[in-house]
């Protein structure tokens, strides 16, 4: 995926918290809570603006909805509280949630507070300062918490209502179909092209539903600082009720994203010296922990992914020149990705004629 390392800062707008109200909310909201408190904005991340928040009780983090004109159903914080809360007594791990603010005069706009998970974020997949056992270690990790994720009953944990019903594919095509013309900032032949194929070629809906997590990758993940446990998936906004094969494709992308530039992809990482399964490898171990025979219309899933990355980075883009972006140099340089990822879904599905 495109790196989301430090940049510049963002505009006041974006990285100011009045500290005050927000203590006096806490102390009222969140269990166990004392001020006063600090708070310091991580600087990755482009949608929702995270803050570490330290105080003498401990530290938490705060991510809130970020101010100005936002496109519809985006950057929707109550959604993600609501599913790390209904998470947290499964086999998926997850930060524990504390509260959720819906009152905007606090901060601004709504906000949620979950527990600060020590550990470590590999914000490179290619994991250099790892080991090949070590490698392999998370990526297995991560293989099996994406397969506890798909088999988490909804119902039983109280998301039966998370997402729409029929097919998602669909649904999602053209989600995000309108979500790029509504930050389109100017004409790219390759995403025209992408979205007619993908009309075309969306294939029969096959019930599938699960809970999907929407950006599963390794650096949304908290890892044990000395081991490969995993432990915790971080920034659900994207979460609902999906169909499961389009969080595995959206991971495997990864594996075909160059490793230069803007861009921390695999492709080029010598997977036996590496320890890092290849994309085959990685879909057994997924099908084979899911009880799956294979995976179906592979190579749609793999091109909705490179679609639905180029529609978010297009609305980072859009964010960063109107001027709410929450990291604006990054998301100028993460929005020129849009015209690569769409050419490079091109010729996958013009490769397979």
């Amino acid at each position: 995926m495109p790196a989301n390392d430090a940049g510049a800062g963002p505009p006041p707008s974006v990285a100011a918290l009045d500290v005050d109200a927000l203590a006096r909310w806490m102390e009222e909201h969140a269990p166990g809570f004392r001020g006063p408190l600090t708070a310091e904005k991580f600087p990755g991340g482009q949608s929702n603006p995270t803050f570490r928040i330290r105080s003498p009780s401990g530290d938490y983090v705060l991510r809130r909805k970020p101010p100005g004109q936002l496109l519809k159903s985006a950057h929707a914080v109550d959604r993600e509280f609501r599913v790390i809360s209904a998470l947290a007594h499964t086999d998926v791990p997850v930060p524990k949630a504390l509260a959720l603010c819906a009152d905007e005069s606090v901060i601004g706009t709504m906000f949620y507070v979950m527990e600060h998970v020590q550990g470590r974020v590999f914000w490179d997949p290619a994991m250099p300062d790892s080991s090949p056992a070590e490698r392999a270690a998370v990526y297995d990790a991560m293989n099996a918490a994406l397969a506890a994720l798909h088999s988490v009953d909804t119902t039983a944990v109280g998301l039966a209502d998370f997402g729409r019903p029929g097919d998602y594919f669909a649904r999602q095509v053209s989600r995000w179909s309108d979500q790029y013309r509504a930050s389109e900032t100017q004409p790219i032949p390759a995403m025209d092209r992408l979205i007619a194929w993908l009309g075309a070629h969306r294939p029969p809906d096959d019930g599938r539903v699960a809970l999907v997590h929407g950006d599963y990758r390794i650096d949304n993940m908290i890892f044990a600082p000395d081991s490969a446990k995993l432990l915790a998936i971080i920034d659900w906004e994207l979460s609902t009720l999906g169909h499961p094969f389009s969080d595995l494709a959206y991971q495997c992308m990864q594996w075909r994203l160059p490793h230069e530039g803007d861009f921390r992809g695999l492709a080029g990482v010598d997977r036996a010296a590496s320890g890092i399964p290849t994309e085959e490898a990685y879909v057994e171990a997924y099908c084979r922990r899911m009880g799956l025979a294979g995976i179906p219309s592979w190579t749609f899933c793999l091109a909705f992914s490179f679609f639905r990355l180029a529609a978010i980075l297009q609305g980072v883009l859009k964010r960063a020149l109107d001027g709410n972006a929450s990291n604006p140099e990054r998301g100028l340089k993460m929005g020129k990705a849009v015209p690569l990822l769409a050419h490079m879904a091109c010729e996958l599905v013009e490769a397979k004629g």
